[in-house]
């Protein structure tokens, strides 16, 4: 399988470069994947979709300000750094024997070439907060330790800007908004580097009414890392290495998604990364009697995962996706074409171009729905 299977044309002038003016009110594509029927309806409709016994899986996960602008010390010239995520086993294998790992970050620094080993760097307006480059990594990331005063995430609120993808062309770079609307309503644990943006079109209210009506809701956690950025290399589907992120479902959790198996309710996953979640913590188990699942339910705990799921991929726990718009040939429409078919996603893609659909983290969503 060619990863070139996976392309379509995209006009650049459909990648949404600000969030619709209410999170709700973006455009909805709802693809029926029992009939092939495809209707046009805004967010704030998907309660039409949604019925009593289903459940909601939601990725909590809270996006980190993770992107710092600071100068060289010794010239003044300018870098950036983007934060990924704090570094441990055998990421610390390359720090200088000695060096102190605590508040050692692993991060990607532009411009990369320029900056050795210990060079320190200073934050212009934050005369106690520093930080040097402590060590290279082999994927060409840094390890960059901090020095400051206080907390070390109420500074990084203070200093750090929202970490946009590179996709959202801003000459300004992010703007005040960003830091409330490139974040999901319900984020609650620090550790994502970009937005599970599928979840940025719910409301609290519209999350109320969901409940009202009878549908469970459910919580995952899953950072995501910067591996949401980089393209696929490979040619061949199959020959592409995902990264791997942390995961974490908690035993209530996880009770909640297992009931809903067990009663034959639907799993509406919001998200791919509450996808990969899922399908990550996925056990198999003898058959329960009128369970509408063959041999799978969720373990609770902590785990990290690489999982690509592409087609050909059997999914054991989800029914349904929540999703954005995503980019050609990325693991993310692979993922979506598992669920569908290849063919019927690219034709709902192009007919979303013709339609002009907002693409991307900011854009307009659609709904993989199985009655």
């Amino acid at each position: 399988m060619k990863v070139s299977d996976f392309d379509y044309y995209l006009p650049e002038e459909l990648i949404a470069q600000h969030p619709a003016e209410k999170r709700d009110a973006s455009r909805l594509m709802v693809l029926h994947m029992d009939t092939g029927a495809i209707e046009h309806r805004h967010f704030y409709d998907i309660l039409d979709y949604l019925r009593a016994g289903d459940c909601l899986v939601l990725n909590d996960s809270k996006v980190i300000p993770a992107r710092l602008y600071c100068e060289k010390k010794e010239t003044g010239a300018k870098v950036e750094l983007l934060l990924i995520k704090r570094a441990a086993g055998e990421r610390l294998a390359f720090l200088p024997d000695g060096e102190d790992a605590s508040d050692v970050w692993e991060c990607i620094v532009r411009p990369g070439k320029r900056l050795k080993g210990a060079d320190e760097l200073v934050f212009p307006g934050a005369e106690d907060f520093s930080a040097k480059i402590a060590g290279h990594l082999p994927d060409g990331g840094r390890l960059v330790k901090f020095s400051y005063k206080g907390a070390f995430m109420e500074r990084l609120s203070e200093l750090g800007h929202m970490p946009l993808p590179p996709y959202i062309g801003r000459k300004e770079g992010d703007e005040p908004e960003d830091k409330e609307r490139y974040q999901t309503v319900y984020a609650r644990e620090e550790g994502s580097v970009a937005a599970p943006t599928a979840g940025l079109h719910f409301t609290e209210e519209l999350l109320k009414k969901a409940e009202e009506k009878g549908v469970k809701i459910a919580k995952v956690t899953l950072h995501v890392g910067i591996g949401t950025f980089r393209p696929v290399k490979a040619e061949k589907v199959e020959e592409h290495e995902m990264h791997f992120e942390e995961y974490e479902i908690d035993e209530e959790n996880a009770r909640v998604i297992n009931e809903t198996m067990a009663s034959g309710g639907r799993i509406i996953s919001v998200g791919t990364t509450s996808t990969r979640t899922l399908e990550s913590a996925a056990i198999a188990e003898t058959p329960v009697q009128h369970c509408h699942r063959k041999s799978h339910k969720i373990k609770a705990g902590r785990g990290s995962t690489g999982i690509f799921i592409y087609p050909g991929y059997d999914f054991k726990i989800i029914d349904c996706l929540i999703t954005n718009f995503h980019l050609p040939k990325s693991t993310l429409i692979m993922l979506c074409s598992a669920l569908y078919d290849r063919e019927k996603v690219l034709a709902a893609y192009k007919l979303a171009v013709e339609e002009k659909y907002r693409f991307f983290s900011y854009g307009d969503a659609c709904f993989f729905v199985r009655d």
